[in-house]
This record gives C-alpha cells, structure tokens and sequence, in this order.
C-alpha cells in the first residue's frame, strides 16, 4: 500500500474565530461551514452553510457526576488548524487529507466541549477529564432544522415500545418526506439526511462509536428531531428478531435494561455528532467525515490484510447445475465453490449457515456433512481461503477460543450475522472482535448489525458492515422493496458512514415488469450492467460474488470483468449524482487504470460522461454497457472495446433501472 506521511499543524490560539460574550464559534478553512456554540448557562449550538443556518439545537448528559452541558463555566478557549494527510491500508484512496478548524472549550468541571468545522461538515463531542468512572443516564441532543424540510428518515421496520424497536436489523428503505409528517412513536437510525435550501443536503450522523450506544432519531411532529439511546443491557438471552423463530436463533434478546445508557470510563471520548453537508448532491458520495474522526489506525502491523472477492453459498442457495452430486452443505459443493474462486483469482468462499448444528449451539459442532479440515486443506493448494458464517450469539459465547481454534486450522475470515442491536454492550463488541481477530490475522465482515461508526479505520482487518437494504432483500417473497430506487439513494446516505455489504453480483436480472422473487433461483431488479457496475460504485473491500458458480461459468465475459475490478483504491472521485436518480463514481486502481461505473434509475438516463477527470493521453477503452433492448430483457448488454482521450465525452444510453461500467487503460 502507499505510505504517506502524517503531518500535523497545531496552531494554539487564545481566544476565539468569531462570537461575542458567551458565544463561541469556529469556521471551516474555506470559511463557508461555521458553527456557533452558546454557553450562557446551558450549551446551544447552530451549524451554518454560507449564509443559512442549517441545524440548531441544545446538547446535555445526564451523568452521575452531574449535568454535562448546563450551567457549563468556560476556563478557557483554545483553536487549532488541523492539517495531516495519513495512509489507509484498506479503503477507497490510498491517503486520507484531514483539514478542519477545531475550537475546544475547556471547562471548570470534569469535561471539555469540542467542536470541528470542515469544507465538508461540522463535529462536535464531549471529552470527559474525571478520574472516576462514569454513569451516563441519558443524552439530550435536539436537531432543530429551523423549517419543515424534506428528509431521507430510515425507519426501523418494527413497531411498538422503544425496547422491541431497539432489536432491528438497520435495514429499510428511505420514506421521502417532511419531517411534519413523521412517524408518530417510530424510531429511525443514522445516517438521515435533511434538504436544506439552495440545493444543499447535510447527514446526521456520528463517528468513533465505542463505550456508548448508537443514536436514533426521533420526530416530534414539528421541525425538530431528538437522539433517542438504548439503555444498558441488563439481562440477555438466545433468541432472534424474526418473531417466527420460537426456538434457538442466532441473536441475543435484551430481557430488561438497565437505568443508565452508558459507563465511560476516566479520560474516555464521547461519540463525535456529524453534520455532513454537500452543496452538491455528487459531494455526499464521497463525503469521509465519520472516517477522518474517528480513532487512527492502532500501531500495528495490518499489511497480512487482504481485500477481494468472496465465492457466496447462501444467496443463491447452492443451486448448482451440471454436477454429478446432490448440491448442499457438503464437501462436493463447497470444493466446486472453490474450484470456480481459485478459477477466477477469487481469495475468498465463505461457508454460511448450516456448516455447524445450529441446534447444538456451539460454533465447534460441524455438521458431518463437511470435512472443515479437508476443505481449508483443498482451497489452500489452490490459492482460496475459507470465512466462516457464525451467528453472533454462539460467536460471543466463546469468541476468543473461535476465532484462535479455526485461525489456527487456517480459517482466514468471520462473517458475523444477526448482531441486531447497537447498544453499548454491542459496540464494544465490535472492537472486542475485531483486537481478537488481529491478534490471531483473520479479517472480519459483521453482517446484520448497524451502520459502521469509524471502526474500520481503526482496526482495517474489519472489512465490511452491513446495516444496508441490500440485494438479499429480493430473494425472500415475504419481502416488498423497490431497490432500484434504493440504489440511487443509500450511497448518498449510508455510505457516508463506511462501507456496506450489499451482496450484489446476480446473473439472473428482471425489468420492472418481469422481476420475480424466487427463494432459489434469485434475480436482481434492474439490468446485467447494474449488476456490474455496483461492483465500482459501491464501497466494499470485501465484495460477494451472490450467485452460483454455474451461472458465473455461463457468463464468463461478465464473470471475468467483475473480478478484475479492485476492491479498493488509490484514489476515488464523485463525478455526477442526483439523489434517487443517478451516481457515477470514478476510481483509480493501484495499478493505474481508471475505473467508472453508473447507475440509474427506473427513469433510465441518457448518459454524457465528460472524460476531463482522466490525465492526458489515450485509453483502451472496456464498456459494459445496457442493450438496446435491456428495457425487455435485462441480461441484454453490449461488451464494447474501444478507444478515447482524456477530454471527450462519451454519451451512453442508460436502460430503465440500468448501469454502465468502463475500464480505461493508458496506452
């Protein structure tokens, strides 16, 4: 990987950017993000774009040390200019520049306010100096937007009291709305983003998210939302969110809580809340806000992580054809699966549900059906490493002998499923995992748990999270969703916050009029060159390949284009998007080819790519890109070689929930 080397500017100033008597405040270097703080007793805040306020609102914890944010007394004020450019091991840029003003108000008590403005957003937290533990009982935060405005709210697919809402699987689509009209009682988790004037969106998010449980929002029928937490789990037990399963189940219930929501312990760091504002839409794309604060990657060696693909079982229910044994959770299978990775330079073949008795509770109970030795022996002579699925409440029973016993069998990855929750309890799980799993050198991927807070920068062996409406969602008929849309609207939201294991990769690709949902023959919505394209759009380092082996021997022409697309980068641009219409993302791979992919809406798109982003010079040119009749069939694509120049432009007609990919290699 490229090393870059950190710099620090620390300017220490006495005094303030701007404000007058009790008002505090701190601009962005470009000087159009500005942040205001008021302490006249209690603390108020207000983050402005150029000349309108965007979001106001209070803050304040309840601890048992006292009220953090009333009655706050400033010692002292002290600003710094930030400027450090540090190297990131596995990510979408080979170097991440992080430039901000920061304003710390250093306070009387036990705790300091800290405040950063960015071009690209605003940050604040507490910082608690006690020496004594901490008991926080709760956080209040407000989000007033100053008007009705428009919003992205992710709800939480459950109903009811905040304690059944609290079990989710962060998964929904985005309901479009004014934040007038929301949801009476229902929660929403992070990130939401909010129209503002002018054009301008900002997210509300937050970063470095470990001792303290995650923050939903809530709606109060006006113009403001308030941070909701869940207590402190008290009492837990196995079970599962889905209300059908009655017996075992792979999550952990919370029976009761505690009356706290958080223990901090002395000189700890409160979660950074974010503002992550775009004057453009194309900015969120590639807004990295929740990644530059959080916690820097440890001291440690990480160069043993490998990024790549990963042969998938489970999407495609191990449909295999043309083989001369009954497929299934068995040895014959999985060395097929295997065979087709080591074919195609593919690292990884996960084994998921059901290579170990569920019923037995115990992640060292293989099913006979496999020779887990055998298989890791196989796939190692042949350049593939086995992930394993574990459920997370047999995983945290005995994760540290787990995760050393298959380490040391030459397991080389988890994929962790059915987390469900984001308490602190299980935010500290994260880090526990993921400090185990560097230790013994596997990589992880947590399936079925919350949107990714930093984590990743910390410890870069964590390779993906979920907490996405991913392409999963169509293979169960119980399930209703538009993911078209959603494709052209989460990158703008959710990847904001890191990257997400979407599972994209179908061969079988349904219109609008024609998608069906079939447990085990799934298709996608939207066309063959979607499909491909989301392999370069979306942020993945660790990217599943959901379909069956067969189908990707049958299409070899595909097949072999999407597994010579990176997984991560050394260097990204947002070219073009509009929220629930239209992205296009160029990326620079390691070796110097550009790579641009697009997606569209159920609208379709005529296509002006303007070729000004590539250096001067001449490019082979590979374009997969939607047939002239993909509106009908959505397999139907062109493969077209070809060659440009820096400074063209390309039209490309985009089919209704179509895409495009291209590779430009310097001649």
């Amino acid at each position: 990987m490229l090393k870059k080397t950190v710099t620090l500017i620390a300017i220490l100033l006495p005094g303030l950017l701007f404000g007058a008597r009790g008002q505090y405040g701190v601009s962005s270097p470009d000087g159009r993000v500005r942040v205001q703080v008021s302490v006249a007793g209690n603390i108020g805040y207000s983050v402005s774009y150029d000349s309108g306020c965007l979001v106001s609102g209070h803050m304040a914890i309840s601890t048992g040390a006292g009220e953090f944010g009333r009655d706050f007394r400033v010692r002292k004020s002290v600003t710094r200019h930030i400027d450090e450019t540090f190297p990131t091991p596995v990510y979408k840029r080979a170097a991440e520049h992080n430039v901000c003003n920061e304003l710390t108000l250093v306070g009387c008590k036990d705790y300091d306010l800290v405040v950063r403005a960015y071009d690209e957003g605003a940050a604040w937290r507490f910082v608690y100096k006690g020496r004594k533990d901490l008991t926080v009982f709760s956080e209040d935060v407000e989000f007033d937007l100053g008007a009705d405005r428009c919003a992205y709210i992710p709800y939480v697919k459950k109903t009811g009291s905040f304690d059944i809402q609290f079990f989710n699987t962060f998964e929904n689509v985005y309901a479009h709305t004014p934040v007038s009209e929301w949801r009476k009682g229902q929660l929403a988790f992070l990130p939401l983003l909010v129209e503002a004037d002018g054009g301008v969106k900002f997210c509300i998010t937050e970063s470095d998210l470990e001792h303290y449980p995650g923050m939903y929002l809530l709606g109060d029928g006006g113009s403001s939302l308030r941070g909701v937490f869940a207590p402190y789990p008290r009492t837990l037990r196995q079970g599962s969110h889905d209300p059908s399963v009655t017996v075992g189940g792979h999550n952990q219930v919370v029976v009761d809580r505690e009356e706290y929501i958080a223990r901090i312990r002395s000189g700890e760091s409160f979660p950074w809340r974010v503002i992550a504002i775009g004057s453009e839409d194309r900015q969120l794309l590639d807004n990295n806000l929740v990644f530059k604060l959080s916690r820097p990657t440890l001291d440690a060696d990480f160069s043993w992580v490998r990024p790549g693909y990963v042969a998938w079982d489970w999407w495609n229910d191990r449909n295999l054809t043309g083989v001369d044994f009954e497929s299934g959770v068995n040895n014959e299978t999985y060395k097929y699966f295997i065979d087709f990775a080591s074919a195609n330079g593919i690292p990884y073949v996960v084994l998921d549900d059901g290579w170990y008795d569920r019923m037995e509770g115990s992640a060292f109970a293989v099913v006979p059906e496999i020779d887990l030795p055998g298989l890791i022996a196989y796939a190692d002579k042949r350049g593939v490493s086995l992930m394993l699925w574990v459920g997370y409440y047999v995983f945290q029973k005995d994760m540290e002998r787990i995760i050393a016993h298959y380490a040391d069998m030459g397991v080389k990855g988890f994929k962790l499923d059915a987390i469900g929750r984001d308490d602190q309890l299980m935010n500290e799980f994260y880090y526990k995992a993921a400090e185990i799993a560097r230790r013994h050198r596997v990589v992880l991927d947590f399936h079925g748990g919350a949107k990714p807070a930093g984590l990743n920068r910390t410890y870069p062996n964590v390779l993906n999270f979920e907490g996405v409406h991913g392409l999963e969602q169509l293979k169960n008929p119980s399930y209703s969703c538009d993911l078209v849309d959603y494709d052209v609207t989460f990158p703008f939201i959710r990847s904001i916050n890191g990257p997400v294991d979407y599972t994209q990769g179908a061969m079988r690709n349904g219109t609008r009029e024609n998608y069906r949902s079939v447990w085990s023959e799934p298709m996608s919505q939207g066309t063959r060159c979607r499909q491909i394209a989301e392999y370069i759009v979306f942020d993945s380092p660790l990217n599943m390949l959901c379909d069956s082996p067969s189908n990707y021997i049958r299409e070899p022409e595909c097949t072999g284009f999407i597994t010579a697309v990176p997984t991560v980068w050394a260097e990204t641009m947002a070219l073009e998007g509009r929220i629930g219409e239209y992205e296009t993302i160029a990326r620079l791979s390691y070796g110097g080819d550009w790579y641009v992919g697009s997606l569209a809406s159920w609208k379709g798109r005529e296509a002006a790519l303007d070729l000004s982003f590539l250096p001067d010079g001449r490019y082979r040119t590979e374009i997969f890109r939607d047939g002239v009749n993909a509106s009908r069939n959505a397999t139907d694509y062109k493969h077209i070689i070809t060659e440009v120049s820096s400074g063209e432009v390309l039209r490309i007609n985009i089919a209704p929930g179509g895409g495009y990919a291209i590779k430009f290699s310097k001649l």
